[in-house]
């Protein structure tokens, strides 16, 4: 693994990821909206880790040539060993209630951009025999809460996805891990989570995520505790369960 492409980079678990792997002697091309920001980013990298980073521009909401933009990744680089996609949207439960724009916008980041992208590495690494994909998806897909059941739905069909594209690439020597974090300290949660043992660092999260992709894992559940919180949590009859106000 020498070149990896990040979208989006600015995440704060895409962030840690970079340092991470530029820390390890991985190159890297960024992607994100804020370009300013990115080749800031390319060149800490670049003077700490002594990795020569590239940049380019991506917008989950208006980008509309999914081909042209993933092609321009590839010439950057000159090949790619694998992709991480790492960007999302999480609006307010109770305002996307009101307001369907909000839900539409949401989905399209979440699901829709993130798919169209996806199918892009899947057709590159499938043709290369080669690679891998990580995708981050969320705790909040395995089962819907009132709290906030529109973006869970929007991640538990990027699970369901990443499931799919998983079995399809399975006879093509690609790995398709999927990420499901728990809470996590970042700008999208900022003011939506008190401090608990439960809430982890986005660089936690990356270290567990890198780890990962050397072991080509599959489904990591990050911090660990979570895979066991979830377990309990699908495991509460319905008729419980929707009864409960969380």
């Amino acid at each position: 693994m020498n070149q990896v492409l990040i979208a989006c980079a600015m995440s704060g678990i895409s962030k840690a990821l970079a340092y991470h792997l530029a820390s390890n002697k991985v190159n890297l091309i960024l992607a994100g909206r804020n370009m300013e920001e990115l080749e800031r980013l390319a060149a800490d990298l670049e003077i700490r880790y002594g990795i020569h980073p590239k940049t380019v521009y991506f917008d989950a909401l208006k980008e509309e040539n999914y081909s042209a933009f993933f092609n321009k990744c590839i010439e950057l680089g000159g090949h790619l060993d694998g992709m991480i996609l790492s960007y999302g949207l999480m609006s307010d439960q109770k305002e996307m209630e009101q307001n369907g724009s909000l839900i539409r916008e949401m989905m399209h980041v979440n699901f829709t951009s993130s798919v169209l992208l996806l199918e892009e590495a899947a057709r590159y690494f499938e043709k290369k025999q080669d690679g891998f994909i990580c995708a981050i998806s969320s705790v909040a897909g395995d089962r819907g809460r009132r709290s906030n059941y529109i973006y869970g739905a929007s991640k538990g069909g990027m699970t369901v996805y990443l499931q799919g594209l998983r079995n399809r690439l399975a006879h093509s020597k690609v790995n398709v891990l999927t990420v499901k974090p728990g809470f996590v300290d970042t700008k999208m949660t900022y003011g939506l989570l008190k401090p608990t043992i439960l809430v982890a660092s986005p660089q936690k999260i990356a270290a567990s995520i890198y780890k990962s992709i050397l072991k080509k894992k599959e489904i990591l559940y990050t911090p660990w505790y979570w895979l066991y919180i979830m377990k309990v949590i699908r495991l509460i009859p319905e008729k419980l369960f929707k009864l409960m106000k969380w």
